[in-house]
Formats: C-alpha cells, structure tokens, sequence
C-alpha cells in the first residue's frame, strides 16, 4: 500500500501513531448532529436551515463548514418537483387588480392574506388543497382539502382563518383569478367581511410568489417522488406538515430563520 501510494512505512505507522485532532473530534460531533437534524425534518433542511437549527440551540459553527460536513456526509434537501396547473382563468367573472403589486413585507397580522390551490398525488387520484396565508409572518391561517375542486374549497380555507383570526374590516385578501376566487359565492364572503379583493396578473405567479413558495415547499418536503397510497393518508400528512411542522418549526430565510410561530411571538412582543 505504501509502495502505490509512494508514502514511507515509517511515514505510515507515524500517522497510525498520531492522535485525532480536536478538529476531527469536533466535526465527528457535528457532522453527527447535523444527520441527526437533517433526519428529524425528514430530509427537508439543506445547509441553511441546519445552521439556523444549530445556532437556535448554541452552536459556534459557520454555514461553510455545515455545507461541508453535509456533503461528506452524502446529505442534501429534498429537490423541486414538476408543477401542475390548477388556475382556471377562462371564465366571465370579474376580476380584481392587483393591489399588493408584488409587495410582500406586511408590518402587521392578519391586514394581508394570500390564497392558493395545488394538489397532492395519491394512488386514488389528486387530492385537492387550498390554503390562506398571513403574508405578515408567511403562517397558514385556513386551508381546506377535497377530491374536487369547487369554488366552497377555497371559500372553507378563507372560512377557517376567519374563525382562528377574527381580522377586521379592510383585510386586503389576495390570490389568482381563478374562477373558485373570482366566483360570486367567494366574493360575496369577502364582501360580507367587508374584505377588499385583488387577484394576480393573467399567467404571473410571481404575483402570488409567497403561497407558491410555500406550496414548492410542502411539496418538496413532504412527497418528493412518493405517492400517497390514499386520499386519506395524504390528508393526514399536509396536517400534520402545516400545524405541526410548517408554522411552528420550518425555519424561513425571510425572517432570519426564525419559524412563523417565533415571527409572530417576538412581534406582538415588540
């Protein structure tokens, strides 16, 4: 072996001999610790939210040697999947404008709320889901699921925040223009809480660029390239994703990595 790596025998059994380093020592720890969370947020996490993780718990360490520890060890986040397209804008309802213009940094709770369908795979077929976010700390306030998607789908997700948040009159509520948000009977909630509405652009996600993120996100993390055996399974995991995992403990670039729960305590702190 020394002969073909063209290294001396004492050279060898000197570094047999050495003791590890504490460098060593402490990136066995780390790297230990780093597969430990990247396992408990169920391969979710890539090197920055790691870092963030181990900064939260008192851990000294730069988000260079976490990116190399978790390429050593073979660990990465889950990828992107393909998109689907769930908007039906070809219908003659009215259409709102566009009032958030892209302006996503919202001071204050429950004054701006963003909606979104998309869908979830399962071997019965899709599984439909619609949700409402706070953008003011990116939390889901409502969502609703079904087999379908009628227009009482997004109506019951907007149902839920109502009930959990109680906003006042002016919520500006923002989403595509399908036609399940453009429909008369959604805009006629809006109109009863006395909410103003406004719809993206014809064909521009970025105009609701926080839900589709999120979406990108429960998609990536949760399902990746698996398929749900049942609507009912499925229906049980984006559960537990949104109340258990999503608001209270995926940490969010946007907000220095603290979780929308954290976001929304230090505010009403503040």
């Amino acid at each position: 072996m020394c002969r073909v790596l063209e290294v001396s025998v004492s050279g060898y059994h000197s570094w047999r001999r050495r003791p590890v380093s504490n460098q060593q020592q402490w990136d066995a720890l780390l790297q230990q610790r780093i597969r430990e969370i990247h396992q408990l947020r169920k391969g979710r996490y890539g090197s920055p939210r790691i870092h963030a993780e181990l900064r939260a718990e008192g851990v000294q360490v730069s988000r260079k040697r976490v990116a190399r520890l978790m390429r050593v060890g073979g660990l990465r986040a889950k990828g992107k999947r393909r998109h689907v397209r769930t908007t039906d804008s070809a219908h003659f309802f009215p259409v709102c404008p566009n009032l958030p213009d892209r302006q996503f940094d919202v001071q204050q709770p429950n004054a701006v709320w963003a909606s979104d369908l998309t869908f979830v795979p399962t071997k019965e077929g899709w599984l439909y889901l619609a949700v409402t976010l706070d953008l003011h700390s990116r939390a889901v306030v409502g969502y609703a699921m079904d087999a379908h998607m009628p227009a009482t789908l997004p109506l019951a997700a907007l149902q839920m925040a109502v009930q959990r948040r109680c906003p006042a009159p002016g919520l500006l509520h923002h989403s595509d223009r399908g036609s399940q948000y453009a429909s008369r009977i959604f805009q006629g909630e809006l109109a009863r809480l006395r909410a103003k509405g406004s719809m993206s652009r014809r064909g521009d996600c970025q105009d609701n660029a926080v839900v589709e993120s999120f979406f990108s996100s429960l998609k990536r993390e949760l399902f990746e390239d698996n398929i749900f055996e049942n609507r009912i399974v499925a229906r049980q995991a984006v559960f537990e994703y949104i109340k258990v995992f999503y608001n209270r403990q995926r940490r969010h670039s946007t907000f220095g990595y603290l979780t929308p729960h954290e976001f929304e305590r230090q505010a009403k702190a503040a």
